[in-house]
């Protein structure tokens, strides 16, 4: 199925599935659909909590950390607790699972996902952190090289769990990028590392350039990232504050010419060293509940733990963005799916 017929079905499915309470029954005639504005260049069309504390063929639908469009015309949905989902497009019901395993049977802390061209899935554990090819059915087909610096100490500088969090394929399928969820030791705190790898041939990959990319307040971490055709990346940052509830803004950054830092050992504010250039898009709670509650304090009921994003097509200039937050299989916590729409112009 040809991209674009694939981008059509997955847009057209998630309106269908989208909870928009905010928005009343569907008019007999064709009114142009409400705009619910985040931001200048960001609006929300929709929520659904559809998924929340459901299972499918036995296992837990929940824990989700990252989005994928599939080749053919699904979205893969990817679990920390190493189940991966293959979700219809038009009702976000699952349609298989499939389980994740290291070599050595077990399971992975997996928070990052790509649908690869040729079908495999690229998938991230934020424990060591590692990257293996899988094959659609779930067999290892290959690790890729991590730099000894972002391995978790004592090997590398980096602290378990916060890791590889974000994953997306650049320069039309020839970079892939890994983001850091938050600094290695001996980086100031909110200096946060992008890695990529050039593709070799074959699905195998070699490491390639080192970026620094800086969060707007040292407590936020990187969940999640997302190429654009041009280059640029969606980013989201994401935090949380007991009693308070959730930070998640989303970014539009520029890697192209920030400084390659795979060998700068420290990342101190040095002069010399260009981070990736970023704007703000939007802070999620400034828009509109459309109806959301939560079950736990929060700045907007609209939030939780959003943790996963994937750009599902283009419609009138703007880009159709899916996040998903991920419930920990807390009860005080939703899995909840937001169909946003983000002008980058």
């Amino acid at each position: 199925m040809r991209l674009r017929n694939v981008l059509a079905t997955v847009t057209a499915g998630l309106a269908a599935a989208t909870c928009l309470s905010a928005a009343g029954p569907a008019a007999a005639s064709a009114e142009p659909a409400p705009v619910h504005a985040c931001s200048p260049t960001v609006s929300l069309d929709g929520f659904s909590d559809a998924l929340d504390k459901t299972t499918f063929q036995g296992t837990f639908v929940g824990n989700l950390s990252a989005l994928a469009l599939d080749r053919h015309g699904s979205l893969a949905a990817l679990s920390d607790r190493s189940s991966l989902f293959d979700l219809d497009a038009r009702t976000l019901a699952p349609r298989r699972v499939v389980q994740l395993a290291d070599e050595n049977g077990a399971a992975l802390d997996s928070e990052g996902l790509v649908v690869d061209r040729d079908g495999t899935r690229l998938v991230t554990s934020e424990t060591e952190p590692s990257i293996r090819r899988y094959s659609a059915d779930g067999r290892i087909l290959d690790r890729l090289p991590v730099p000894a610096s972002l391995q978790v100490a004592p090997a590398g500088r980096a602290t378990s769990n916060q890791t590889f969090e974000g994953l997306t394929l650049l320069d039309g399928g020839r970079t892939l990028l890994a983001s850091m969820e938050y600094a290695l030791s001996g980086d100031t705190a909110g200096t946060v590392r992008f890695q990529t790898w050039r593709r070799t041939g074959g699905g195998h990959f070699r490491l390639a350039a080192q970026y620094a990319y800086r969060t707007d307040d040292p407590i936020l971490g990187v969940p999640e990232v997302q190429a654009l055709p041009d280059g640029r990346l969606l980013v989201l940052e994401r935090g949380f504050t007991a009693g308070v509830g959730n930070t998640v803004r989303l970014f539009l950054a520029d890697p192209r010419h920030a400084t390659d830092t795979s060998r700068v050992t420290n990342l101190t504010g040095q002069s010399g060293v260009r981070p990736i250039r970023k704007t703000l898009l939007t802070d999620i709670a400034t828009c509109p509940t459309l109806g959301a509650t939560a079950k736990q304090p929060q700045p907007n009921p609209l939030l939780d733990n959003i943790e996963g994003m994937v750009v599902t097509g283009r419609s009138r200039g703007a880009y159709q963005v899916l996040l998903v937050s991920d419930d920990n299989q807390n009860a005080a916590q939703t899995t909840r799916l937001y169909r946003l729409s983000v002008r980058t112009r």
